[in-house]
């Protein structure tokens, strides 16, 4: 249950996909209250794109868990009603029973596993991207050894940049990552674009939202600091829903239907080739 494999692509993804196959007996039975009831109640919030957002023009939701949800709702043959809500109450709601799970972007994690059962379904990750204008040559992330990066206070963004600076550039005999503490994702962008900083941190899949938003105008560099997993959460009372959502994830794998949808919002090489189960670190 712990191990999972990183798809390097959505090539290598769709080739594996008759090795699931097998794992496709019979789906996981939806519990007998969840059929009584008719639905599922699924908690969301709508400001982080690529995973979950609204479309400015028509306030409609869009993105990588908008689009998982409709298919996975299809798949499992039952209707899934959204409750719109601040990320700071998906928790409680969860917990409460005021919605059966969690169908937002949720970094799965030891501490929150204290109270929350995960289904993962994506990695993620701090990602050092730049301007096109400030790269100067670094493609890779000891390239910033000694250079400054914005990130978000109000994240790990900020220690996660500390402690990889401290074991791959301070070790090695090289000068520190600055990091630049900022007070939102907006502000860590400000901070990059005008000159305050030599590169930014924010999630893996936001830079390449932001890429496609702006051509030209960012640039990765190298792979992801850490390596995380998002899942959809649960109340540990609701495992047998959600290893009815796990079996429905791993169908559409199977079917493509997971690549697709990835490969859509050019996600496709934070794809995971199985499902797993509060397999975050």
């Amino acid at each position: 249950m712990k191990t999972v494999l990183f798809a390097a692509g959505i090539a290598a993804l769709s080739a594996m996909a008759p090795a699931f196959a097998n794992a496709q007996t019979q789906p996981a039975p939806l519990p007998d209250a969840i059929r009584q009831q008719g639905f599922v109640r699924v908690g969301v919030e709508t400001t982080y794109p690529p995973m979950s957002y609204k479309d400015p023009a028509t306030n409609e939701r869009r993105g990588v868990n908008t689009d998982l949800l409709a298919a996975l709702s299809k798949e499992m043959g039952i209707e899934f009603r959204y409750e719109e809500m601040a990320f700071a109450q998906l928790i409680p709601a969860v917990t409460t029973g005021r919605v059966e799970f969690n169908g937002t972007s949720m970094t799965d994690t030891p501490a929150r596993r204290d109270r929350l059962t995960f289904v993962n379904y994506a990695s993620t990750g701090a990602q050092i991207f730049t301007t096109v204008a400030q790269q100067r040559g670094a493609t890779q992330a000891a390239d910033f050894c000694g250079r400054s990066v914005s990130a978000p206070r109000t994240t790990n963004y900020p220690r996660q940049v500390e402690e990889w600076s401290n074991a791959n550039c301070v070790a090695a005999g090289k000068p520190p990552i600055r990091v630049i503490p900022s007070e939102g994702a907006t502000a860590t962008r400000t901070d990059l674009r005008q000159g305050r900083a030599d590169g930014a941190v924010l999630g893996a899949e936001f830079v390449v939202y932001l890429s496609q938003q702006e051509p030209g105008t960012y640039a990765a560099v190298g792979t992801p600091l850490t390596r995380g997993l998002f899942g959809f959460s649960f109340d540990k009372a609701q495992a047998p829903l959600r290893d009815a959502v796990a079996a429905g994830l791993t169908r559409l794998i199977a079917n493509g239907t997971y690549a697709e949808i990835l490969k859509k919002h050019g996600l496709e090489h934070q794809a995971l080739a199985t499902v797993t189960i509060d397999a975050g670190e």
